[in-house]
């Protein structure tokens, strides 16, 4: 399964940096046939400490984790969506991921131009989260014209079919999308309900992508967060207003430390006063961002974290392995990885009979390991 998330923000707000951090933690390639090769991608392992585990109680040859592609794509300026700077093309890159990683600067440091000339968390947000809505309202007003259009040849009809419904149904969506993105407010916040999110993701809005914001902090200098002022305010508000997800991290530092050794990263954590690994914060939150879970399968050659949708079921997931297992699934044994560890094998939890088998309808859990039984 491939999945990205695009890192985006205005110029000189850490980017280049926090993308440099991720692919230090890059991944070998030739374990996922999907990963695109291309140096503005960085495909990184989600860090998951149940991979080692199994790893270690099957003997595995190799253990390969799940992972996460991140794209750097081209810094933003007020404009973009007329056309100013690279504004074309962050809009291309843009439409092209699955999510969104927003990094926004929170320090002051006279050495890094800021385009505004002054630092304002929230008002970054309010120009790159604007450029969006208005690319997405040329987009929408474009697209509804047509299927007005196409609506009113289709009036004479007393029932729509086949297409005519489909037209209709977006026409509609459409109608109630609008009025949102004319007040600036971001697609994701129009009330739908499954049908029309359906029929919402066909137009390919940029903002229906989740986001998540990535606060930059420096260390050294003048950090908002710490120093927790009315920029600092103001920026809280707005991400408890909004529900937004976000983490904190700095950016130099993680890329810093991604050249020291793991048994000395500690210590210069304490040195340089940041403790948590923000690179980790950062993929996991991604991981989430994207409602991903993993499943496990462990033996002998390898151990391995397959990615899927959140309330997959067991076909759609062995599909992660072999399109077999989902055309010619015929049943699963499952078990919790944290039981497996307890009993010691596959083979010794059978024994047990703790082993569940489970059919089609199963809904895969975080954390289930499982063996597919395909005709």
């Amino acid at each position: 399964m491939s999945l990205s998330i695009g890192i985006v923000g205005m110029p000189n707000v850490g980017k280049s940096t926090l993308f440099n951090a991720l692919t230090k933690k890059g991944v070998p390639c030739e374990n996922y046939p999907f990963c695109t090769i291309d140096p503005s991608v960085g495909v990184v392992a989600v860090p998951d400490f149940r991979v080692d585990r199994l790893a270690e109680m099957s003997h595995s040859v190799k253990k390969i984790p799940a992972v996460v592609e991140f794209v750097d794509i081209a810094g933003l300026v007020k404009g973009a969506s007329e056309g100013e700077g690279l504004g074309n093309q962050f809009l291309t890159h843009i439409r092209d991921v699955d999510a969104i990683a927003e990094v926004v600067r929170i320090f002051d440091d006279e050495d890094i131009h800021h385009v505004a000339g002054t630092v304002d968390p929230r008002q970054d947000i309010e120009v790159i989260d604007l450029e969006l809505v208005l690319a997405d309202l040329q987009s929408a007003e474009k697209q509804l014209e047509r299927l007005e259009r196409d609506a009113k040849g289709l009036a004479h009809r007393s029932t729509a079919e086949g297409g005519d419904k489909d037209t209709i149904a977006s026409r509609d969506v459409l109608r109630k999308i609008m009025p949102a993105l004319k007040a600036g407010k971001a697609a994701r916040t129009v009330q739908l309900d499954d049908k029309e999110k359906d029929v919402a993701r066909l137009f390919h809005f940029l903002t229906t992508k989740p986001i998540l914001y990535v606060l930059n902090r420096k260390s050294g200098v003048i950090n908002v967060d710490a120093e927790k002022g009315e920029r600092s305010r103001a920026l809280m508000e707005f991400l408890e207003s909004t529900h937004a997800g976000y983490v904190t991290i700095d950016a130099g530092v993680e890329r810093d430390l991604s050249d020291v050794h793991e048994d000395e990263r500690a210590e210069f954590r304490r040195e340089l006063g940041s403790l948590d690994d923000g690179i980790d914060t950062l993929i996991k939150g991604g991981y989430k961002l994207l409602d991903l879970i993993s499943f496990f399968t462990t033996g002998d050659d390898e151990t391995r974290a397959w990615t899927i949708h959140r309330g997959a079921k067991a076909p759609e997931a062995g599909a992660a392995i072999h399109t077999d297992f989902r055309d010619k699934f015929i049943r699963t044994e499952v078990i919790d990885w944290d039981t497996l560890l307890e009993v010691g094998s596959f083979a010794k939890a059978r024994e047990k009979g703790i082993l569940r088998t489970e059919g089609k309808e199963y809904i895969v859990q975080d954390g289930d390991v499982m063996e597919f039984l395909h005709s």
